[in-house]
């Protein structure tokens, strides 16, 4: 099997404040073991397409083209996108979400059409919670918060247009909730390496189960 893994998200799919690069890196250090161990029999490229502070707004004005340019004829292509949080962050002036929950529904059917074009596989990954204690306000951003009502909304929404456009939705916000997850936090927002790994295992864990990718 030869194919592309494309990772396209927020901070969270880019993997920051985690030493080991995030849950990506550490999916992409498995599929690359792998490729070696099956000497190139299994051939998967990753690539990270996350960018911190993305919401579906920009996400959207870039997916196509940086998409276009990693897929290749003949090659199976896997999206993996967690996006979300960024689009609920709250402006503390009118006590609304930076993107509206109709707007952000909306972006997400188009970003889900236009991955279709290429692959029918197309995993989305729930957002984490947040410590308001530490983000409310958001110290390097007082104007806005993130607040845990409106991230479950848009993880919740996120999750509700999945299940109609047939497409996978790895859940991690309700999961995560049950534990002491402040401890998987570096600052409130941002995953640490426990957080990471965390969201590595349950990604791993669903993709396997719902053969995506045999890793």
């Amino acid at each position: 099997m030869i194919g592309n893994i494309l990772v396209f998200g927020d901070s969270l799919a880019n993997g920051e404040w985690d030493p080991e690069g995030g849950w990506a890196a550490r999916l992409r250090k498995v599929v690359d073991q792998k490729v070696i161990a099956t000497k190139r029999e299994f051939w998967y490229s990753m690539f990270n397409l996350g960018i911190g502070g993305d919401d579906t707004d920009k996400l959207l004005g870039r997916f196509e083209f940086e998409a276009k340019e990693r897929i290749f004829k003949g090659e199976e292509t896997v999206f993996l996108l967690t996006i979300g949080i960024n689009d609920s962050l709250v402006n503390n002036k009118t006590f609304q979400p930076e993107v509206s929950t109709e707007k952000f529904r909306s972006n997400l059917k188009k970003i889900i059409n236009l991955a279709k074009k290429y692959s029918k596989k197309i995993v989305f990954i729930g957002t984490l919670p947040v410590d308001e204690s530490l983000v409310d306000p958001i110290p390097w951003l007082l104007t806005h918060s993130y607040k845990n009502e409106f991230v479950e909304k848009y993880n919740e929404i996120t999750k509700e247009v999945c299940k109609e456009e047939e497409v996978g939705f790895v859940e991690i916000y309700q999961e995560i909730i049950k534990t002491g997850y402040q401890k998987l936090l570096e600052d409130g927002v941002h995953g640490n390496a426990l957080g990471h790994q965390f969201i590595f295992e349950t990604v791993r864990d669903y993709l396997v189960e719902n053969n995506i990718i045999d890793i």
